[in-house]
């Protein structure tokens, strides 16, 4: 039976060894997923037996905001319900029941399952403050040694 667990950073190796399956954390490592396990406000896990099959992260500042990231489902796990078992663990965690909501970003083949575990496309137009809408855009800005340098 799938048992919904608050991950710790002792809990790096497992979950460093579930996102080895998935090439877009092939740059993540044991010490890693440690230290960012540590500083983590929410770290949710699905175990079956002494197996950790599914995990996610929540950062969040207890008010106004958290956004789930790293949402993952051992690959041999799958079609079994552990993720509808880790987002239900996400979003019944004690300090986030009283957010007025979680937000993900995820690929578009995966809407159906977040939507089938009480996710919403959010309205990409806002009401901005000079009465018209304008659209959100997502923005992002990269560190390390490629980043430009103005002169």
């Amino acid at each position: 039976m799938p048992e919904t667990v608050d991950l710790t950073a002792n809990d790096a190796p497992e979950l460093t060894e579930l996102y080895e399956a998935y090439e877009w954390w092939a740059d993540r490592d044991v010490d890693g997923v440690y230290s960012c396990l540590e500083e983590t406000d929410v770290a949710v896990g699905v175990r079956t037996g002494d197996r950790l099959v599914a995990a996610a992260r929540v950062i969040t500042d207890y008010r106004y905001y958290a956004m789930v990231y790293d949402v993952v489902v051992a690959s041999d796990r799958r079609g079994e319900g552990i993720g509808a078992t880790l987002m239900e663990g996400v979003v019944d965690h004690p300090g986030l029941t009283e957010l007025p909501r979680l937000a993900l970003l995820c690929r578009r083949g995966l809407v159906p399952y977040y939507e089938s575990v009480g996710f919403e496309l959010f309205d990409p137009e806002i009401e901005v403050p000079e009465g018209d809408t304008e659209e959100l855009v997502r923005m992002t800005c990269e560190f390390g040694d490629e980043a430009p340098i103005d002169e």
